[in-house]
């Protein structure tokens, strides 16, 4: 696979971005609501370093990619959340939870703006700028869907748990420590045993890319580039 310095820099710079307000945005608002674990610790922050994570970030997606896994995934340095102080723990679990994959809508949404001033940026970099604006696009879409999984320590399997009744909600909670090992079964590991027998076990992440092809779709759409 040849990945060239052009790919790289239409790709990481969209992708660091979009992690970065990602969890800038949980630590904002965990603070607003009462618990400023997170702000004491830098997290409020737009300074990429304080939230890559150096495995889940960089060395687990390459790997997967240079492995041709059927789905590439990472993640960041978790925002450190303690719950208990926030002013209304469950109901407030859920704001700051949201607060992640909303503002990767409001990226894309952004970005798929910003294509509209295309024609003012010099012939020499339109294409650069358009890809990273279109990558932009899809990267925001990719995590705002991807986090919303209801499965913790996902933002979805947070937001369900705030929002379940409580004889749901706990022991959906108690899966959270297995929730990687979860999503690594789902994602890779069940897909690549179905293709040892001929079956197509790639159900979520076929599910996930329609879904975030809904999102884009909106996306253009609201932004008038339908």
């Amino acid at each position: 696979m040849n990945i060239s310095i052009y790919d790289l820099s239409v790709w990481v710079l969209p992708l660091v971005l979009a992690i970065t307000f990602h969890e800038a945005a949980h630590a904002f608002v965990a603070d607003r609501l009462g618990d400023n674990t997170a702000s004491q610790l830098g997290r409020v922050s737009f300074n990429p370093v304080r939230h890559i994570d150096p495995f889940g970030t960089l060395i687990l997606p390459a790997m997967l990619l240079f492995a041709h896994s059927p789905f590439l995934f990472g993640y960041a340095k978790p925002v450190p959340v303690n719950f208990r102080k926030l002013n209304n723990p469950r109901l407030d679990m859920v704001w700051v939870a949201l607060a992640g994959p909303v503002t990767n809508i409001l990226l894309a949404l952004a970005a798929a703006f910003a294509f509209h001033a295309l024609p003012l940026v010099p012939a020499s970099s339109a294409n650069w700028v358009a890809d990273n604006l279109k990558n932009a696009l899809v990267i925001n879409a990719i995590l705002a869907v991807f986090n919303m999984m209801p499965i913790p320590p996902l933002d979805g399997g947070r937001v369900a748990v705030g929002l379940l009744p409580r004889a749901l909600a706990v022991p959906l909670s108690r899966l959270e420590p297995f929730g990687m090992l979860i999503l690594i079964g789902l994602l890779i590991l069940l897909p690549l045993a179905g293709s040892q027998f001929g079956l197509n076990l790639d159900v979520i992440s076929a599910i996930l890319r329609t879904l975030t092809g809904y999102v884009i779709q909106a996306v253009l759409f609201l932004t008038g580039n339908a």
